[in-house]
């Protein structure tokens, strides 16, 4: 018996209004349990991909499934934010509370858990992040590395069961992306990482692949892993 795709991609199209198409055609499945890293060049639609995966964006033309289910409308996308996380390029488009601990507990407490029971999931969240102690710290005042970290725990606390991470080691110092490396090999969900270092995600992901022309196909040999991070069943197609 086949397994249900957790989201599945059938001939999506996108353009910007009077722009060329940044994505034609594009096919994507992801299953449970993989880990796909995404490589290609600024302004290909990589980050255009994963806002039309959480509804952000609508397609020009094919079709988004998401749990087996079409997602279509605005009520289709918002049951789908409740169980993918997406970690958006640039923290500051993540962060909005005054402290950190309102802006990890914002999630927690919009899918209806206690403010006792949020506080304690945003708490447990940070400290996996290497963030113990940062609960007050003021948001605006964090460093780059800190917001990314930070928005990264917002996104965690919610529990989710697939994450779309946009260049997730970003601005971030060698031994916090080492922590960071062995947090995302520790994780049980299926995810998908933006990246520009092929270095960072030849470390987390079973397979990388290229947005080229509007499509996804598999990287060069040069940029495949030679030794997968974890066995999972084929996921672009």
């Amino acid at each position: 018996m086949n397994q249900t795709p957790l989201i599945a991609v059938r001939n999506l199209r996108f353009a910007y209004p009077g722009c060329r198409p940044v994505l034609d055609d594009l096919e994507l499945t992801v299953h449970a349990g993989e880990r796909l890293g995404l490589i290609a060049p600024n302004g290909s639609g990589k980050t255009t991909l994963f806002h039309l995966l959480v509804g952000l964006l609508r397609p020009d033309a094919g079709s988004i499934e998401i749990f087996g289910r079409p997602a279509v409308e605005e009520q289709d996308f918002v049951a789908a934010r409740r169980r993918i996380g997406l970690l958006f390029q640039d923290a500051d488009d993540q962060l909005f509370s005054p402290t950190v601990i309102e802006d990890v507990a914002f999630g927690p407490l919009n899918l209806g858990k206690s403010r006792e029971d949020a506080l304690a999931i945003s708490r447990l969240t940070l400290a996996r992040l290497g963030l113990e102690g940062f609960d007050q710290r003021i948001t605006a005042r964090l460093s780059g590395g800190e917001k990314r970290l930070v928005a990264l725990a917002t996104v965690l606390a919610m529990e989710p069961e697939v994450l779309l991470l946009d260049e997730p080691s970003a601005g971030l110092d060698e031994t916090t992306k080492q922590h960071l490396i062995q947090l995302l090999r520790d994780l049980e969900i299926s995810y998908m990482i933006v990246s520009h270092e092929v270095d960072f995600l030849s470390q987390v992901v079973d397979r990388v692949y290229l947005l080229s022309n509007g499509r996804l196909e598999p990287a060069p040999g040069s940029l495949r892993l030679a030794t997968p991070a974890r066995t999972a069943a084929p996921g672009i197609r």
